[in-house]
């Protein structure tokens, strides 16, 4: 990170937060959107142009994110959500059910070929594109995409067979 990138985002901090705010009215989602706003300027810092305006730059980030956030809470109402302060937040089951979810997928992720999992956490988990991945894992593209596209399947027949919820063989043997 250059030395003049980061004084930028450092100077521009305050104004984000204050737009953040105004944005999502409370102080904890705003320094979330802040945060989130941060990280991805960090990560595509490469696409700032030189001679524009960074605090615009950075307030369009801000506005991207938030615009993405309500539309996925959106999306989430359309299931049949009620949306009333009347009955509290079930943000704590909310949390509950996306570890067990998450707990789930891990077992799941698991008992994969390890050439499958292998392709499925380089670029779902770790972000890299096909390319970058046929070039960790030393295969040709189209063997990360073959061995991706069997992952996915193989996970959610797996997860559809509850198969992430049961104790793997190692588990068992373990608990003998």
């Amino acid at each position: 990170m250059s030395e003049a990138f980061s004084d930028q985002l450092v100077a521009a901090l305050p104004r984000l937060r204050r737009f953040a705010r105004g944005l999502a009215g409370n102080a904890t989602q705003a320094d979330d959107l802040v945060q989130a706003a941060c990280e991805r300027a960090l990560t595509r810092q490469h696409q700032f142009q030189e001679g524009t305006r960074f605090d615009s730059w950075m307030f369009r980030i801000v506005q991207t994110i938030w615009i993405d956030q309500i539309r996925a809470r959106d999306v989430r109402k359309e299931d049949g959500e009620i949306e009333d302060d009347r009955f509290g937040s079930d943000e704590p089951m909310r949390r509950a059910e996306a570890r067990l979810a998450l707990e789930e997928v891990r077992r799941a992720a698991a008992r994969l070929p390890a050439e499958q999992r292998e392709a499925l956490m380089l670029v779902t988990v770790d972000g890299f594109s096909y390319k970058e991945a046929a070039e960790i894992a030393q295969v040709p593209v189209g063997t990360i995409m073959s061995r991706l596209a069997r992952a996915r399947v193989a996970l959610v027949a797996l997860l559809d067979a509850g198969g992430g919820l049961r104790r793997s063989d190692d588990d068992a043997a373990a608990q003998r």
